[in-house]
């Protein structure tokens, strides 16, 4: 059955304020020991990342019931629910707490994101900073806002010595020495903070590992609404949902591709589990 209703963009975004201040906020700085487990080695996750989704989960299953609806904590327990974006009509991702370990560190720089999917093309996306009360909001062929403010950025200059990059990625950071690139220094462990720097010009170009759609379907496009793009590691173009290793977005495609091609196979060594992407 159909959606009776679209919800605005507006609405989308004031259901993902009110969660944070319901479930997330409250556990900021006052986790119990009992509230945090791993997933993995290194790979945290809390009371408020499980509650979150499922609560944003429900909202947005009951307006679009007809949705694939991938959320990060979800795929922990099925990994296969991000290869059903692929060929969807209709889909969501969720990320209830982008940057867990800061959020248990007591660090202000987590979000909370989703996107949304038509068709294989990520439509609306949107990225609530709660600690910082930023909200980031993009709609495809319409721009990107922050706070309710259109946002634009230059272009990069033609220099890549003057490029500013980060990455999670020690490979990455600790590239050969002819590569003709900046400094790429170390990411905020949080790429809700992370695509919201390149949309303000901060960074020019980003550097991960696995493309999980939770962590990258709403950022790329509020960099494609920019002027940026996103390629994997076999320099094809980033699709919601694919899996694959190694992810480059840059502020522009000459930026993206000649990043790419600077860095060579290290783009393609995979870390070890314990570290982050």
């Amino acid at each position: 059955m159909a959606s009776p209703r679209e919800l605005s963009t507006e609405e989308i975004l004031e259901i993902i304020q009110q969660v944070a201040d319901e479930v997330i906020r409250p556990r900021f700085r006052a986790l119990a020991t009992h509230e945090i487990a791993e997933k993995a080695p290194g790979d945290l996750v809390t009371v408020a990342d499980r509650e979150s989704e499922v609560r944003l989960t429900e909202i947005l299953g009951r307006a679009y019931p007809d949705a694939v609806i991938i959320g990060e904590e979800a795929t922990a327990e099925d990994p296969r629910l991000p290869g059903r974006l692929l060929g969807a009509a209709h889909g969501f991702t969720i990320d209830p707490v982008d940057g867990t370990k800061n959020f248990v560190h007591g660090k202000k720089d987590y979000a909370v994101m989703v996107g949304e999917v038509r068709d294989g093309r990520t439509v609306r996306s949107w990225i609530w900073q709660p600690e910082h009360q930023q909200a980031y909001v993009a709609v495809r062929g319409e721009g990107v806002t922050r706070n309710g403010v259109l946002l634009s950025r230059g272009a990069p200059g033609e220099d890549p010595t003057g490029w500013v990059g980060h990455s999670a990625r020690t490979v990455v950071r600790q590239r050969p020495a002819d590569a003709a690139l900046g400094r790429i220094t170390m990411s905020a462990l949080c790429c809700g903070i992370d695509y919201p720097r390149m949309t303000t010009g901060e960074t020019d170009f980003l550097v991960y590992g696995r493309p999980r759609p939770w962590d990258h379907v709403p950022g790329i496009l509020m960099v494609e609404e920019l002027g940026g793009s996103a390629l994997l590691t076999n320099g094809a173009e980033y699709v919601p949902g694919v899996d694959g290793f190694g992810l480059v977005v840059g502020a522009t495609p000459y930026v993206t591709a000649a990043v790419r091609t600077a860095l060579g196979s290290r783009l393609g060594t995979r870390p070890t589990p314990t570290q982050a992407e």
